[in-house]
Parts: structure tokens; C-alpha cells; sequence
């Protein structure tokens, strides 16, 4: 006889296989024994005729139940009256809060071919704007250029705003001659990952289902950048509704070998950036949409922490894993971006206040325990010349190097956590039991994790070997890819740096000590460049 648990599990199994038609019609057929039967047997479980008669009238009701709430109208921003915390009971944010202080940036002067502005950091770019060598109108135009001109062939733009950027590149200009300077990202133009509402212009998820939709609001982020001072000019590509790179308008092109894909789903975030079509941009990763694109575009991408930055105003993938992030060419970019963005706005309540105390000049990378996974780093895997230069540099350096190993879990396994809450975000029917215990696990891993990390400050990590992308996304922790180099192609190859929970100030910090050393990130591949290769 089947226990109680089991009699339940059946019951949500039955549901799930008969109880999906009332996604498609309401004339449906009863529930009868021999249903039963053949939903029992996929489990691997025997009924008796009597137990099955008594689970009828439960499932039936059961049903009816999930029949009337199809019935409701859940928007794709409405969330489960559940909520994911990275931070484990006991652990706590720090306190102590200190000035934002980027690097110093040196004497940045004007080219004389216009041109190079296109691989110019967003820092340099500010420091141009601060002293008045250009006017963010002037800035705008250029950029807007380049998107329409060579766009079209990476298929990395959706819309263009360019109406509302002149508006916002006039303000800036009014505003600095004014002697009211925002700060960095005053008059820097800008894209966002088309899955972010922006008042005004269609929001279209990359899917030709929503190609035409209009959401009468702006996501936080947008608004944050806006009140930073930044011009927006582009709704970039995604893969559709925030899976690979193929849209609704063809396959996002990597800039380096424009007949591969850029990879996804911050597709067009990452491809716009190499190609030197907007200084930065904003992506989102729910599992590697932030470190793919960056990895094969040879861009630095930063995904935050879970619950650092709002959400509010982004169409919604997987609710418990769903992060937004900059892309952009340096380190130091990312860390001017996030600055702006992060924080609680009273909209999205997995949102916390926790300091971001950027200061890196300040931090002697070199006391820090920098942990580097080393089984993963000893496999054979396509970027491993690339990183075990990498490794040798900085041991080189005297950066303190210790051994680490992730905690041993299936981590695949809980893959399907987000096949459920993609589902849901999209109104079909799923079962809830697996779901659940899967988090009751996800639990276990933070846990575990939470003591491996007791012993290291940051840690680094092979881009696309072993677990760490998938484990680390489950986790919540924030990271930073950046390029080591590249591949006999000619392609970009990436590292990728892991921070503590909450941790980006001293993340950014040591992947910025790393880039400023290697300087990878200063070869560009000169899409529509009328300048010499090698130059950058």
C-alpha cells in the first residue's frame, strides 16, 4: 500500500498530466481509474482498485481547482507569494559605509581620428565631457551612427530611442555647462537589454508574440541611469523571452566572427559593446546570460549579487535567480554603473540595502586570500592555456593563491528550478513537489557553500568549466568576466571572478587590479574601423 506522501505525490502527478488540458479547453473528460493506473505506473507505483477509487473525487476537485485559476489573469511582473534570500540565517550585511571612489583616470585627451572614441571607456569618455572637449550631443550622434550603421549586421538592435536621447544629450550638455555635474555617467550614451520598460518605446521580450508591446512605465533601472545623467539610445537584442540569442530578427552576431552568434541572452548588450557601438550597456543572467555574451563577445560584465539590484520593470524569467548587470569595457565601467543602480527602490522586495564601498586604491590585493578552483582548472578545457597564464601571472604578482573546491552537489540537477519558474512566468502548468524539494536542497548548497567561502576573500574560476556558472546562480553570489585572451580563432577567451555575498566593492576591485595588469580588454575588433589593427 502506498504510504500518505506517496498517495499526495500521485495525486499533484495526475493533476499535472489530466489537469493541463484545462489550459486548452473546459469540456473535459472525467477522471477514471484507468487514468489513474497509467499516471501511478510513470512513478513506479502499484494501486489497489479501492485506493484509486478513493484518490478519484480529490483529483476531480483538484481539477476544477486548477481550471479556475487559469482562469485569473497573472501579468508576467506579478510574483509568487514566495521570495529567495541569498543570505542563510546568522549571516549578516555590513554596516560600515564609505564614499564611492573610482581610480584615478589621468589626463584624457580628445583623438584626433573621431573615430577611436568607439573603444573609449565610459571614464574616459566622462573625463572628455567633465573638462568640455565634447558635449554629450556630440557623443550621441557618433554613437547613434555607428548603431545604424553596423546594427543591422550584428542584429543586435531592436529600437532605437533616438528621439528621446537628443532630448537627454541636450539636458546633460545644459546641465554641465550649467556647472550641475551628475557625476561620471553624466552625458554617456547607453542601451538596455529589450526586456527592460521603457516608457514610450515597445518592449518586446525578443519574442515576435510581444514584438509590439508597450509598457506605460520605466524599470528602475532605466530610471536610475536617467537620473545618473546617462542618454539612452538603443532597446538591444535578446534571445527570445531571455534564452540564446535568436529573435525575432535573426541570430545577434559576435563582432570578432560575425558568422557565429553572440551567445545569450544579453545578446545585444554584449555584441553592441565589443563593437563599439555604445560605451555599456545592461544585460541580465539567470544562468550565464551575463558571463556567455561577455565571454564571446570580450566584454566585462558584472552580475550582481541576487537582491542588489531592482528588477522592477523587467520581464520576469525565473524570479528566485533573475539578476541585472552592466556590460561594459573595462571593470571600472561596470563598477560607475552599478553604483548608480544598485540599491532598494520600494518595488522589488528582494532588494536590500547593503554598502557598496568601491574604493579600490585603498585594497592591497596582494593581503587578500584569492581562492582558485583547482580540479576545475586542471581538466582540459578550451580556454585552459589562457587561464593557466593567468594563474601563473598571479602568483607572479604575489596574489596569495589557495586551493578550492566547490561544495560536491548535483547542481544539473537543480537546473530544472528554473524550466519551473519559466513556466509559471509564462502561465503553463507544472508540478510543485520537485520544485520544492529542489529549493529545499538549494538550501543545503548555500549552506555548504556559505563555509567554503570562510576561507577566501574572491575567488576565481574557469568561465564555462565544472559547475561554478550553474552553482553559482543557484547561490546567489556575484561575479565578474572579463577577457585573459584569445583563441587560436582569434576569439575572446574569459576568466571569471567570484565575490562574497554582497562582496562587489572588493570583486571589482581585485578583477580591476587583474585587467589593469593584462590589458586584454584593450584589443577591440575593429567593427567598421577606418584605423590600423593592433592600434588598441
Amino acid at each position: 500500500m502506498a504510504s500518505q506522501p506517496l498517495r499526495l505525490a500521485l495525486t499533484g502527478l495526475v493533476c499535472f498530466l489530466v489537469g493541463g488540458l484545462a489550459s486548452r479547453t473546459l469540456d473535459l473528460p472525467p477522471i477514471e481509474a484507468p487514468m489513474v493506473r497509467q499516471a501511478a505506473q510513470l512513478i513506479g507505483l502499484d494501486f489497489t482498485p479501492a485506493e484509486i477509487d478513493s484518490l478519484l473525487p480529490n483529483l476531480t476537485q483538484n481539477r476544477q481547482s486548477y481550471q479556475q485559476l487559469r482562469q485569473e489573469n497573472l501579468p508576467n511582473h506579478l510574483a509568487p507569494a514566495l521570495q529567495f534570500s541569498p543570505l542563510l540565517p546568522g549571516q549578516t550585511l555590513p554596516a560600515r559605509r564609505e564614499p564611492f571612489e573610482p581610480g584615478p583616470v589621468g589626463k584624457v585627451n580628445r583623438p584626433a581620428n573621431r573615430d577611436e572614441l568607439a573603444f573609449y571607456s565610459v571614464r574616459q569618455l566622462a573625463e572628455l565631457l567633465r573638462t568640455r572637449q565634447i558635449t554629450s550631443a556630440e557623443l550621441t550622434e557618433f554613437f547613434l551612427a555607428r548603431l545604424r550603421q553596423h546594427g543591422p549586421a550584428l542584429a543586435c538592435v531592436v529600437t532605437l530611442t533616438d528621439s528621446l536621447a537628443r532630448q537627454q544629450a541636450r539636458q546633460a550638455d545644459q546641465e554641465i555647462a550649467a556647472g550641475r555635474y551628475r557625476g561620471l555617467l553624466h552625458g554617456i550614451p547607453f542601451g538596455v537589454k529589450d526586456l527592460l520598460a521603457t516608457r514610450g518605446y515597445k518592449t518586446t521580450w525578443g519574442s515576435a508574440a510581444y514584438r509590439d508591446q508597450m509598457i506605460d512605465l520605466d524599470a528602475t533601472v532605466v530610471t536610475r541611469l536617467r537620473e545618473a545623467g546617462a542618454v539612452l539610445l538603443a532597446k538591444l537584442s535578446l534571445g527570445e523571452l531571455a534564452m540564446g540569442d535568436v529573435w525575432f530578427g535573426g541570430t545577434t552576431r559576435n563582432p570578432w566572427a560575425p558568422a557565429q552568434g553572440s551567445s545569450g541572452s544579453s545578446a545585444g548588450s554584449a555584441s553592441a559593446v565589443a563593437a563599439g557601438l555604445l560605451p555599456f550597456a545592461i544585460g541580465t543572467e539567470t544562468l550565464g546570460s551575463i558571463v556567455s555574451p561577455g565571454t564571446v563577445c570580450g566584454v566585462t560584465g558584472l552580475r550582481p549579487t541576487f537582491g542588489r539590484v531592482s528588477r522592477h520593470g523587467a520581464m520576469t524569467l525565473v524570479w528566485s535567480m533573475d539578476k541585472i548587470g552592466p556590460m561594459a569595457r573595462t571593470v571600472e565601467d561596470c563598477a560607475l554603473v552599478f553604483q548608480a543602480i544598485h540599491g532598494p527602490d520600494g518595488q522589488d522586495p528582494t532588494v536590500v540595502d547593503a554598502p557598496f564601498n568601491y574604493r579600490p586604491a585603498r585594497l592591497d590585493v596582494k593581503k587578500l586570500r584569492i581562492g582558485y578552483l583547482h580540479r576545475d582548472f586542471a581538466r582540459n578545457y578550451a580556454f585552459k592555456q589562457q587561464d593557466s597564464l593567468a594563474l601563473a601571472q598571479m602568483r607572479a604578482w604575489g596574489w596569495q593563491l589557495v586551493p578550492l573546491e566547490l561544495p560536491e552537489f548535483p547542481v544539473r540537477s537543480l537546473r530544472f528550478i528554473i524550466d519551473v519558474e519559466a513556466a509559471a512566468a509564462f502561465e503553463r502548468l507544472v508540478p510543485a513537489v520537485e520544485y520544492l524539494q529542489a529549493n529545499r536542497v538549494r538550501t543545503r548548497l548555500m549552506q555548504q557553500m556559505a563555509e567554503k567561502l570562510k576561507t577566501v576573500d574572491v575567488y576565481v574560476a574557469p568561465s564555462w568549466t565544472g559547475s561554478n556558472l550553474t552553482l553559482t546562480n543557484l547561490t546567489g553570489h556575484p561575479c565578474v568576466v572579463l577577457p585573459n585572451g584569445f583563441g587560436p580563432q582569434g576569439t575572446p577567451t574569459s576568466l571569471t571572478f567570484v565575490g562574497q555575498l554582497f562582496g562587489e566593492a572588493e570583486l571589482l576591485a581585485v578583477a580591476g587590479a587583474y585587467q589593469a595588469a593584462t590589458r586584454f580588454h584593450q584589443r577591440h575588433p575593429f567593427w567598421g574601423m577606418n584605423c590600423r589593427r593592433g592600434r588598441w
